[in-house]
């Protein structure tokens, strides 16, 4: 049976809603060389379609805040149904792909669909306070219906295989970077850390530092003694997505590239979690990614 998907967006600068549904559907070259984000069209065209789609799930449904930009992705992406209200989704669609980067507005477009004891997976990130991520787990009717990630949790490059662990040794500190703010691309290096310094990664302290114009950075410290080091350089800094980890016997660095294959992992599990009724977000986990990410925004 084929899971049918809904798609909420576009917040700005976020263009997951073209390459969220070509991934499940597949996409038109000539309407996709049209995106506003040249990226995307660039990975797909580096794809083999059809093989290249998540089997067994379509994006169905469509609402952004303007029916021109709903219709255009709708062509890009091959989705069937532009609708002029989200709530016209409900009982036409399986799970919802709210794809929007404006965690200010995540409760408002999630509850109708949490309230119908629909899936919902939430784009990165959640939320961007404690106090905000418990509103929208308030509203879960199940373990599990709440989906979300940064896609580069599920980053193979920014893995740390079994045998560069044995290379560096114990590892004591992190260094992670990422460009643009810190609210909407700090998670993009939360969570593969959290990921490598491997869980409970219990939070002992956090220290919020800023800097340029719109820098932020936080340095933490786990009470396992591994310390860590996160920074946003803001919009007007190039620097790369990456992870440097040092350990008692070496270093290792950890540099994203590719946006396909995290993405994709990332839908997939979404989709997993719905054919098997399992959680694949665990909540502990998006908590310790919300605390630091609020650490990071206090004064």
């Amino acid at each position: 049976m084929t899971i049918r998907l809904g798609v909420i967006g576009l917040s700005e600068g976020n263009g997951h809603p073209y390459s969220w549904a070509a991934i499940c559907n597949g996409y038109s070259q000539a309407h996709m060389a049209a995106c506003e984000f040249p990226v995307i069209p660039q990975y797909l065209a580096e794809q083999r379609w059809p093989d290249a789609r998540i089997p067994g799930v379509e994006v169905t449904h469509i609402w952004t805040q303007d029916q021109e930009l709903s219709q255009r992705v709708a062509k890009a992406s091959l989705i069937s149904q532009v609708v002029s209200d989200p709530a016209e989704m409900l009982g036409k669609i399986d799970a919802l792909l709210l794809a929007r980067d404006d965690a200010e507005n995540h409760l408002a477009f999630a509850m109708p669909f949490l309230e119908a004891g629909i899936p919902v997976y939430i784009d990165k990130p959640i939320a961007l306070s404690l106090k905000g991520l418990e509103a929208l787990y308030r509203l879960q009717q199940y373990d599990g219906q709440i989906f979300t990630c940064s896609a580069l949790r599920y980053a193979k490059e920014l893995m740390l295989s079994e045998t560069d662990r044995r290379r560096i040794g114990r590892i004591r500190h992190l260094q992670a970077t990422t460009p643009k703010s810190w609210e909407k691309y700090a998670v993009h290096i939360i969570e593969p850390a959290l990921q490598i310094i491997g869980e409970p990664a219990r939070i002992a302290s956090a220290q919020a530092t800023t800097f340029a114009e719109n820098g932020r950075a936080v340095t933490i410290r786990f009470e396992s003694g591994i310390t860590a080091d996160f920074a946003a350089f803001g919009k007007d800094v190039a620097a790369p997505l990456s992870i440097r980890v040092y350990g008692e016997l070496g270093w290792h660095d950890l540099v994203f590239a590719d946006a396909f294959s995290a993405f994709k992992t990332a839908l997939s599990e979404f989709v997993e979690g719905i054919r098997t009724g399992t959680c694949r977000s665990p909540i502990e986990f998006n908590r310790q990614v919300v605390s630091i990410i609020e650490s990071g925004l206090r004064k």
